[in-house]
């Protein structure tokens, strides 16, 4: 359940957002671009610097579409705070991205566990501009809407530790590509620079055999050598990996359960 209400554009696809969301976003983007230095991959800064994105209000999605059509043919959907699954990969597989037209409150500014508009525009949409990146993305969202609902489980962790969470092997270290990272400022510094997580080298089976919490820091990343591996990756029989990740078991988890509150 969310207690966030998506906005609704107006016939001109304009949003009316308040002083105050604007303000919220000028805090966060501000705030990120600073701490991303030096650990974002260089296809996001260039994404990012393409996107232009304003620094002082929340951009409209007809503005973010211009640039992303006019590179990889991608655009924003506006959607409700929560889609289903089916509605989730039906966007992906026609080249649009969803975007909840909602910012967080400035009760969760650090963290808030459903993603908002900061962190699907500022976090995903400047990596969206990159051919390999897009393809990757368009492909993994035809085959969840193909998927049951049984092997959408193991196609998850591969969006999770890949589009959310993926880190990237390059001349001058360790880079972020994952929009789940590069929208946060805590982790964006623990995934890079914390001993406590481990940080794999990238194959599909291992990783659609990995469980992973939303809610907490992620005790395990995953490493790729370049953002053209994810384009090969697309290209390999996935659904035949998930196969042969059912058939060796997950592994255990590498983090406690999550605490159920108490009723």
């Amino acid at each position: 359940m969310t207690t966030y209400v998506s906005r609704q554009s107006d016939a001109n696809g304009i949003i009316a957002w308040s002083d105050e969301e604007n303000q919220i976003w000028a805090d966060l983007i501000q705030r990120q671009l600073s701490c991303i230095q030096g650990k974002a991959c260089n296809e996001y800064l260039e994404g990012l610097e393409r996107l232009n994105l304003p620094t002082d209000r929340i951009p409209q999605l007809h503005e973010v579409n211009a640039v992303l059509e006019a590179t990889t043919g991608w655009r924003c959907a506006e959607v409700p705070a929560l889609i289903s699954f089916d509605r989730f990969f039906e966007l992906l597989a026609n080249k649009q991205f969803p975007v909840a037209t909602f910012i967080r409150s400035r009760e969760e500014f650090d963290y808030l566990q459903e993603p908002d508009i900061f962190h699907e525009i500022f976090g995903h949409c400047a990596m969206l501009t990159n051919p390999d990146f897009a393809e990757f993305t368009h492909i993994y969202g035809k085959l969840g809407l193909a998927a049951s609902k049984e092997d959408r489980v193991y196609l998850a962790r591969l969006y999770w530790f890949t589009i959310e969470f993926g880190l990237l092997d390059t001349a001058d270290g360790l880079r972020i590509y994952g929009g789940g990272i590069l929208s946060s400022p805590g982790e964006t510094q623990y995934a890079i620079h914390s001993d406590i997580p481990e940080r794999k080298v990238l194959d599909v089976v291992d990783v659609f055999r990995t469980p992973y919490r939303i809610d907490i820091m992620q005790p395990i990343y995953f490493r790729i050598q370049s953002i053209r591996q994810l384009f090969e990756i697309a290209q390999q029989d996935l659904m035949a990996l998930v196969q042969q990740a059912k058939a060796l078991g997950l592994h255990a988890p590498k983090f406690a359960p999550k605490q159920k509150k108490a009723s």
